[in-house]
C-alpha cells in the first residue's frame, strides 16, 4: 500500500508540474512563438509597405543638396524640334491661343535644330558668345554677311507670306523709302540702285519659285535696316503684346530681337519668347533670360526699362508691331 501510495504521490506531482510550471512554459513558449511571428510579420510587411511608397516630394535631400521642386515645370525639352514642342508654358500658364494659318501659328510650328546647337556665323563659323541663346531656329541664312538682326525678322515674316501664298503682302521699304514689293520682283522686275535713284526695271520672265524670292531677300537685306522698320511699325503697350512683335532700336547700328511665342496664366499675366539675329550675320535663336537662364520665358511683371536681352538693352517704347 505504501508503495502504491508513493506511485500514486509521484504521478500527482509530475500532474501538477505539467498544470503548473511546464504547462506555463509551453503556453508562453506557444505565445512567444506567437509573438515572433506576428512581430516578424508584421515588420515584414511593415518594410515592403515602406518600400514600395514614394518618398514624400519633400523629403529632406542628403547634405549638400538643394531640395527638389516638383511642382516646377521642366521648360526646355530637349527632344522638341519646334519652337512649340522645344519649349514648355510655365507652371500655371497656358499659349494664348493662335488662329489656324496665322503667322503666330507659323512661329510656333517653326522648326528648331537639335537641343544645345551651337549658332553658326553666315561662313560656318561658330558665333563668339554661345552663351546668349536657348535655341536656334532652322530658319535659312545666306553665306554673306547680310542676314543680321533686321533682315533676320523680315526673313521670318517674308518666309510666312510666301509659304502661305500672301505674296501681295511680301513688300520691305528702303531705307530710301523705296517700296520693295515682291509682286513686281516675280513679275520679272528687277531693283535698280544708282545713288539716291532707285527704280524697277524688266529684266526677267516672271518666275515665283522659291529661289527667285531668296534673290529677291537679298536685295531686301542690303538696303532695308532697323531704321527702316522703324517707320513699318507703331508702338504698342506690354499688355497687347503677340507673336510677331518686336523691341526695335533704330540706328546705324541698332538692333530689334522678336517675339516668338506669348503664353498668358489666369490673372492675365503674359509671358513670351524672344529671337534675334545680330551681326556678324548669323543663325536666328530664341535668347536666354539673364534674369533667370534656365527659363527663358520673359514674364511681363519683370520687364522695366531699360529692358535687359543678353546682348541689348531695349529703351521705354521700344516694343512696336510689325505693320506688314
Amino acid at each position: 500500500m505504501r508503495k502504491q501510495g508513493c506511485i500514486y504521490g509521484l504521478l500527482l506531482a509530475v500532474w501538477i508540474c505539467l498544470l503548473g510550471g511546464c504547462g506555463r512554459q509551453m503556453s508562453v513558449q506557444e505565445g512567444g512563438e506567437s509573438l515572433a511571428v506576428d512581430s516578424e510579420l508584421s515588420f515584414e510587411e511593415s518594410t515592403e509597405s515602406s518600400s514600395s511608397e514614394e518618398k514624400p516630394a519633400t523629403s529632406i535631400p542628403p547634405m549638400g543638396e538643394e531640395p527638389s521642386a516638383p511642382w516646377e515645370v521642366q521648360i526646355i525639352d530637349p527632344s522638341g524640334m519646334t519652337v512649340q514642342t522645344r519649349f514648355q508654358t510655365p507652371d500655371g500658364f497656358e499659349r494664348v491661343s493662335a488662329e489656324e494659318g496665322s503667322f503666330g501659328e507659323f512661329l510656333r510650328e517653326y522648326p528648331v535644330k537639335e537641343d544645345e546647337s551651337p549658332v553658326l556665323l553666315y561662313d560656318g563659323r561658330k558665333k563668339g558668345n554661345q552663351s546668349a541663346h536657348a535655341a536656334v531656329l532652322a530658319l535659312p541664312i545666306e553665306n554673306r554677311d547680310l542676314q543680321q538682326c533686321a533682315d533676320s525678322v523680315m526673313r521670318m515674316y517674308g518666309e510666312y507670306f510666301y509659304a502661305t501664298g500672301q505674296y501681295e503682302r511680301i513688300c520691305f521699304y528702303f531705307v530710301s523709302g523705296f517700296a520693295a514689293e515682291y509682286d513686281k520682283w516675280r513679275e520679272g522686275y528687277r531693283i535698280s540702285v544708282k545713288g539716291n535713284d532707285v527704280s524697277w526695271v524688266k529684266t526677267e520672265q516672271y518666275d515665283d519659285s522659291y529661289e527667285t524670292f531668296v534673290k529677291y531677300m537679298r536685295m531686301v537685306f542690303a538696303y532695308a535696316s532697323t531704321l527702316s522698320m522703324v517707320r513699318e511699325s507703331e508702338e504698342v503697350s506690354l499688355e497687347e503684346i503677340q507673336a510677331g512683335d518686336v523691341f526695335l532700336k533704330g540706328g546705324s547700328p541698332g538692333h530689334v530681337v522678336m517675339v516668338v511665342d506669348v503664353c498668358e496664366n489666369q490673372q492675365g499675366q503674359k509671358a513670351f519668347l524672344l529671337a534675334q539675329g545680330y551681326m556678324p550675320a548669323q543663325e536666328f535663336h530664341v535668347l536666354k533670360n539673364p534674369a533667370h537662364e534656365e527659363d527663358p520665358w520673359y514674364y511681363m511683371e519683370e520687364v522695366s526699362y531699360p529692358f535687359e536681352t543678353p546682348e541689348y538693352v531695349f529703351s521705354q517704347g521700344s516694343l512696336r508691331r510689325m505693320k506688314y
